[in-house]
């Protein structure tokens, strides 16, 4: 079947006329959402149901709630990025991402629903002291916001290519409306509308990839108009691969909202349940969104490989985009809401309450959380405005949090390796080796994520070999009981 390239022109002009209706289903999509929260948010009335949820929730909504911050605008449009430009083996971002929550499971679920802490930081504090808990919130929220730069710049080149707005606009409307969307209803309203996102979301990409490859003339025509190599699975490279695994996983391991949504749960194997649906869910996720991108490269040869997804939604009718942008920014929120309340809940535990709310004022910590909540939201707003290579970013985030999954480990499998003063040295140099390497443009070809893995692991190694004294007793988790919440 011939590209039906006057169609796609046709309907290119037909949208720069009526985004209007595209914009309209997405309004309708958040309002919807909105009213979720508004009727939720009676369950947020104190510091602990706001970052806790109140209650207890099924396996399969936890499940949903952590994958729609894996699958944000970011890792979609990012993923079609990367589809456009390298082929099939862009969808290892997201098998990585699969098998870390496989591993998860089988690792840490249950040890981090057994400990009861909903912060990671307050775990490894354990372990390693409070010096340790501090730089771990830093480097945490650090992270964070650095995912948060790679979503608004996807969600910013999605509104800005399908509403045909600036996209510097488009950013600040991503970023604006998230804060309000996110400081409404706190946990509980993220976990119900993060289950809405997640559905549309997947919708929205099948349908996209369904009208391109409709474009192409089928899977086969696309294999006939690409060079073989875009079809390799492993065309990426292992070097990258193996990258993606490092940083996906270890992410999944010191995530602070997967934690923080294991504990969500009434037990540990509804834990462990939750981790098995939201992997099982993204690997066709992973190989619809490198398909797309692929697709774009016959269509759209000439355009940015950033726009790979967003100028395939521009060509549809639209209903069908309305819907699958409607999917894209439920994901965005969804994301953003996951990384502010991560950020806010760790500011809470273990700067504000320590420090200026040491009687525990629940009044003082609601409001504050609240604030805490807006303010990591509208940060990464003026970095997203000069973004460009979304899952080289997003990735970055995860590379981060690598370092942390290091010790999360160590904590529960090796308690006695190392000393508390080189687990601080190491959060800190991971900090600062891991960005340091990913400015410098990733020397010799040697992924930041393996400077991420390797920094703690040697400075932990030298910590056990000159450490002096008696090192720390095994964490047991069943023997320990802490407040719900802390």
């Amino acid at each position: 079947m011939p590209l039906n390239l006057h169609h796609i022109d046709r309907a290119m002009t037909m949208q720069s006329h009526s985004s209007w209706i595209v914009l309209s289903i997405t309004a309708f999509y958040m309002l919807s959402l909105a009213l979720i929260s508004f009727g939720v948010r009676r369950h947020s009335r104190s510091a602990n149901n706001y970052t806790t949820g109140g209650g207890h929730f099924p396996a399969f909504l936890i499940g949903f709630l952590m994958l729609s911050e894996f699958i944000g605008t970011a890792v979609s449009i990012g993923t079609a990025q990367t589809g456009f430009k390298t082929g099939i083996s862009a969808a290892w971002n997201l098998f990585a991402l699969a098998l870390g929550f496989v591993l998860f499971a089988w690792l840490l679920a249950r040890k981090y629903k057994d400990l009861g802490d909903n912060t990671i930081s307050g775990v490894l504090s354990r372990n390693y002291g409070q010096k340790t808990r501090f730089a771990t919130s830093i480097i945490t929220i650090f992270a964070l916001e650095i995912v948060a730069v790679s979503i608004y710049a996807s969600g910013g080149a999605v509104l800005a290519s399908v509403l045909q707005v600036d996209r510097t606009l488009a950013i600040i409307i991503v970023g604006v409306v998230s804060v309000l969307y996110v400081s409404i209803g706190g946990m509980r309203s993220v976990i119900y509308t993060n289950f809405v996102h997640a559905s549309l979301k997947y919708l929205g990409v099948g349908l996209t990839l369904w009208f391109g490859l409709k474009q192409v003339g089928g899977i086969g025509a696309l294999q006939t108009q690409l060079p073989k190599s875009m079809f390799d699975w492993t065309a990426i490279g292992w070097g990258q691969i193996i990258a993606w695994m490092i940083a996906g996983i270890g992410s999944i391991f010191s995530t602070q909202y997967v934690i923080q949504a294991v504990n969500t749960v009434s037990n540990a194997g509804k834990a462990q349940r939750a981790c098995f649906y939201c992997a099982g869910l993204m690997i066709p996720f992973g190989i619809g969104a490198a398909l797309i991108g692929m697709c774009s490269a016959v269509l759209f040869p000439q355009v940015d490989s950033l726009q790979a997804f967003p100028r395939l939604i521009a060509s549809m009718d639209q209903l069908t985009a309305g819907l699958v942008v409607a999917g894209l920014a439920g994901s965005l929120f969804g994301t953003i809401s996951a990384v502010s309340m991560g950020s806010a809940t760790l500011l809470l535990r273990d700067f504000y309450e320590p420090w200026f709310n040491p009687e525990k004022s629940d009044v003082k910590s609601l409001r504050f959380v609240r604030l805490a909540t807006i303010a990591v939201g509208l940060l990464p707003i003026a970095l997203a405005l000069t973004s460009d290579k979304v899952l080289m970013i997003a990735f970055l985030g995860k590379a981060l949090r690598a370092s942390l999954a290091v010790l999360v480990l160590m904590v529960f499998y090796a308690p006695k390796f190392g000393t508390p003063k080189a687990a601080f040295i190491s959060i800190i140099a991971s900090l600062v080796a891991t960005v340091g390497w990913f400015l410098a443009g990733n020397p010799w070809g040697i992924d930041n994520a393996y400077i991420a893995l390797f920094t703690p692991l040697v400075i932990m190694s030298i910590g056990h070999v000159m450490r002096r004294g008696t090192p720390p007793e095994p964490i047991a988790p069943s023997a320990i009981r802490v407040e719900a919440g802390h």
